[in-house]
């Protein structure tokens, strides 16, 4: 379902650098087409390459090049699973789609050449991260950045701005792309301006940047006051979550409570079926503590093994939700 708030989101993974400031550094390593992440391995950016086991450093005129791979914190490190293509005299690269990735929000890689070398970057590019190879000696590695936002016209939350109908430019910026001041772009309608993303299940803050000027969403009452004594607004995506008990067929009331309605004892009465008992609630996501009470007494789910203390020394069952 669409989460309409006088503005359009929508879900889509994008994977950014980190700035951390305002310069428009070179992003090298790496490039974002469509639904993939293309890794680029360009021979010219490198002057130097390390040998992991020995840290004999080599330039690149004194190495027979055979292989390339893309190594990193997404495939354990591996120095031969992600093998590059040779496109160009100078130029190797490698595509992956978006969903072989994890959500995991930030990842480091490098360039393996001939399964032994280290090729090292350059520290101008802005995606550039310090390391050490396994004698401790400093090195570098690339930062891939995920954020959970991405342009969609079928995504699941759509922002709104009305009027404002000389502006030259608007753009949605909020948590969801670490503030960016250009992402997204929003496209102008007869009534204003708009655009559609597509969200994980969250809570995220948001404003409209109206040629350089920010500002809070002035049609979305929820709102949260920043550190510069103005406000965010809030969008809460959720997703329908259907809870099961199995068994206990000879009861007379089952009841679902959580850190997600306050615990109550009454709200959330389940709907008994051929194998036990569920509840479909929607959820934001992250994490929710959950117990059942059956004819008043409280326990546990007995099919989910993740469990946590709440701080008052009560053991509830735990759900993620992503």
């Amino acid at each position: 379902m669409k989460k309409i708030i006088t503005y359009t989101t929508c879900l889509i993974i994008v994977l950014l650098t980190f700035t951390l400031n305002a310069q428009k550094k070179e992003v090298k390593g790496y490039t974002i087409q469509g639904d993939s992440v293309v890794f680029t391995f360009d021979i010219r950016d490198y002057k130097f390459f390390t040998d992991e086991y020995s840290s004999e450093r080599l330039e690149f005129d004194d190495l027979n090049l055979k292989s390339v791979a893309v190594s990193g914190e997404f495939n354990l490190w591996s120095r031969d699973k992600w093998k590059m293509k040779q496109v160009d005299q100078f130029t190797y690269q490698l595509t992956k789609k978006i969903s072989d990735f994890s959500d995991a929000f930030s990842w480091e890689f490098k360039f393996v050449i001939n399964e032994k070398f280290w090729a090292e970057p350059t520290k101008n590019a802005s995606n550039i991260a310090p390391a050490k190879d396994v004698k401790g000696e400093n090195l570098y590695v690339y930062n891939l950045k995920m954020f959970s936002a991405y342009p969609d016209e079928n995504g699941n939350a759509c922002f709104k701005l009305r009027g404002f109908e000389n502006a030259k430019k608007v753009i949605l910026s909020g948590t969801f792309n670490r503030w960016s001041e250009n992402q997204f772009m929003m496209h102008k309608t007869e009534n204003g301006w708009e655009v559609t993303l597509h969200l994980r299940p969250g809570e995220y803050e948001y404003r409209f940047i109206i040629d350089g000027h920010w500002i809070e969403d002035p049609d979305n009452p929820s709102k949260r006051e920043n550190e510069f004594d103005e406000y965010n607004s809030l969008i809460s995506i959720e997703v329908p979550v259907t809870f099961h008990l199995n068994g206990y067929l000879n009861a007379n009331k089952v009841i679902l409570a959580g850190s997600f309605n306050d615990w109550s004892e009454s709200d959330y009465i389940m709907t008994k079926v051929d194998n036990g008992w569920t509840f479909t609630t929607d959820l934001s996501g992250g994490k929710h503590h959950y117990k059942y009470i059956i004819d008043g007494n409280w326990i546990v789910d007995p099919d989910n093994k993740i469990q946590e203390y709440d701080g008052e020394g009560n053991i509830n069952s735990v759900l993620m939700v992503k």
